[in-house]
Formats: C-alpha cells, structure tokens, sequence
C-alpha cells in the first residue's frame, strides 16, 4: 500500500469516527439539557413546600451516576 493509499484510507476512518462522535455528543447535550429541566422542577417544587425538600433529595440518590452532580447544582 501506498503513502498516499494509507493517508487515504486513515481519513476515511477517521471521517467515520467524527460522524459518530458528532451523533453521540448530540445525544448527550440533549440528555443534559433533560437534566436541566428535571433540576428546575425539583428546585422549584422544594421552594414551594418545604417538605418536599427532603423528598427532593432522596429523590436525587436514584438518579444514574453523573446525573446526581446536576441534580445538586442551584440554578439560578
């Protein structure tokens, strides 16, 4: 194979892999922006009642991993 055959066929792999990233970053700035929301709803319905406060946080030790960070940042 060629130099240029091996240049080739490198950026056509990785043309392949930026598609695929592209799709998964996609993703998961929508998931995100899913947990934004679902962070304003709690905050705001523990403002409301104070006792759901607690229930807000117990709610937050379900959530998958990663998404507890988000679930306990304020909003502002």
């Amino acid at each position: 194979m060629s130099e240029l055959e091996r240049i080739t066929a490198r950026r056509s792999e990785l043309d392949v892999l930026a598609e695929e990233l592209g799709k998964r970053l996609g993703e998961v700035e929508a998931e995100r922006g899913e947990l934004v929301v679902a962070e304003r709803v709690l905050l705001r319905l523990g403002q409301l009642d104070p006792a759901l406060k607690d229930s807000v946080g117990k709610r937050t030790n379900r959530l998958p991993h990663g998404s507890r960070r988000l679930a306990n940042m304020q909003v502002e």
